[in-house]
């Protein structure tokens, strides 16, 4: 039975001194000294694991670079008897007059005007921060280092001291085939004649022909384009800039790269796209071509600048003319043997650029073609536009 307190207490809604009375909320308010000192141990957590991750990729990238450092002096030691002399890199500045005459500048490092103890004039190329490991390096001393051809440049020495690494060749006086063949703006430099550039063509197609066929390794050099064609004194070409090469055995036709390597608009169509096929020597013939058009043209083959909207890509234009009227149009002062040249030049160009492979010549075809009689080349089939 309810007693009057607890009857009161239920009709005032409030409870009598002396009941149990239970909030339905419950807070706590931390100092703000707490909250600051847990935000700072969280935020000391945090610096330390980063500071933890950079030390351990820091000591992964410094062992890893070592490592690669280990693998370059292995192969040196390896191929010394066949590598050419190794200089230190005071040698190198003196030889180059700590670097003053600078003769030009690629993807791979800057080319020096330097001189040999012995008086010959040499072009040194300081090679950036190694790529790779030092890939790129090893494949210019693997491969260029064995070669011995007159259309291949000369690797005279280099060097390899920790981070500093350099590659000296011979001196080509008038510098590379793309300063000739291109018509730009405000160029001094005369144009090549139509006899001159079928030497060059020819002295091409007979070292990438010696590469292909005629070493103790394969060499695949993937990146044949005028800048990679330098002139002697003579115009006579040589091949240059073996970074991006690959030795294959003898016996292997078919190669596997993980990853695309050469220029854009000269890559072989199966360089950066495997459903078209395998990557072999017919890669480096598509690269010729390209660039024999090119010589053919006297432009890039894409050329966004002109006027007429079919002319963009060249082989096609070409093509496309010789259908129609059986020349490439030179002007009317060409001779015959130069409209000859300029044919035999263009149907060349054509049937290296076939988009299948199987369909290309081989370089020593090429080398006969070349040599051969216009009357017995035959127009290729159309080139299929295979846009980088």
């Amino acid at each position: 039975m309810a007693t009057s307190k607890n009857i009161r207490g239920l009709q005032t809604g409030r409870p009598e001194e002396g009941s149990h009375h239970f909030p339905n909320k419950v807070t706590f308010s931390l100092p703000i000294a707490v909250l600051i000192a847990i935000c700072v141990i969280l935020l000391v957590a945090v610096v330390q694991i980063l500071f933890f991750l950079c030390r351990t990729l820091l000591s992964l990238i410094t062992n890893w670079k070592k490592r690669k450092t280990r693998d370059v002096e292995a192969f040196i030691e390896n191929y010394q008897s066949l590598a050419p002399k190794r200089f230190r890199y005071s040698e190198l500045k003196n030889m180059t007059d700590s670097f003053k005459d600078k003769l030009g500048q690629g993807g791979y490092g800057d080319i020096f005007k330097g001189k040999l103890p012995d008086g010959r004039t040499v072009a040194v190329k300081v090679l950036n921060e190694p790529k790779g490991g030092g890939e790129d390096f090893i494949n210019e001393v693997a491969s260029i280092g064995r070669t011995y051809h007159v259309n291949i440049v000369s690797l005279l020495g280099f060097c390899f001291e920790g981070p500093k690494r350099a590659l000296i060749y011979e001196f080509m006086p008038n510098g590379s085939l793309d300063k000739f063949i291109f018509a730009e703006k405000g160029r001094t430099l005369q144009p090549l004649g139509w006899e001159k550039l079928y030497q060059i063509a020819l002295g091409i197609a007979r070292g990438l022909d010696y590469l292909h066929r005629g070493c103790s390794a394969h060499i695949l050099h993937l990146d044949i384009k005028p800048h990679n064609i330098l002139l002697d004194q003579d115009f006579s070409p040589k091949i240059s800039d073996f970074g991006l090469a690959k030795l294959c055995p003898t016996k292997e036709i078919l190669i596997s790269m993980p990853d695309a390597r050469g220029t854009a608009g000269y890559m072989a169509p199966e360089v950066y796209c495997r459903d078209v096929g395998r990557v072999s020597y017919k890669s480096d013939v598509y690269s010729y071509g390209m660039m024999v058009l090119e010589m053919v043209g006297g432009r890039k083959n894409i050329d966004v600048g002109v006027d007429n909207i079919s002319e963009i890509y060249f082989p096609h234009w070409i093509y496309d003319r010789i259908g129609r009227q059986g020349d490439i149009g030179l002007e009317d002062s060409a001779t015959e043997a130069e409209n000859e040249t300029a044919r035999k030049m263009t149907l060349v160009g054509l049937c290296c650029i076939q988009t299948d492979s199987a369909n290309r010549p081989s370089m020593g075809d090429v080398v006969e073609m070349l040599e051969g009689s216009v009357e017995d080349l035959q127009v290729p089939p159309k080139p299929f536009l295979f846009s980088t």
